[in-house]
């Protein structure tokens, strides 16, 4: 055997493995750097607690929402409640009623 047929015959047996190990090598770095790899788990913990804090915020707003519901319920309505939505709806007064604008803007 020529020594260019050794050298062609160890390259082709080398071939396999060679593809082998880019492929591990490959998995190993999507393993350690792909999008839910190692490497992102430190960015899911803080989505984590900036979610957990709009949840709670939903959940307060969502239990006010609930009970401003409840207390529009027509079989018990609340009578102060329907009284302040009516007039804030319709715009209505009464004429010995004085509005106080609430805005720092609004000019008396």
């Amino acid at each position: 055997m020529t020594q260019k047929h050794k050298f062609r015959k160890s390259m082709n047996r080398a071939v396999g493995p060679t593809v082998a190990l880019i492929a591990v090598l490959a998995m190993i770095g999507y393993i350690i750097f792909g999008p839910t790899g190692l490497y992102a788990w430190g960015d899911y913990g803080q989505s984590v607690e900036k979610k957990r804090v709009v949840l709670t915020e939903l959940t307060k707003k969502q239990t006010e929402l609930q009970n401003r519901v409840n207390l529009l319920d027509r079989r018990r309505v609340d009578p102060d409640l329907a009284d302040e939505y009516v007039r804030e709806k319709l715009g209505v007064m009464h004429p010995d009623e004085i509005q106080i604008p609430l805005e720092p803007d609004a000019k008396p």
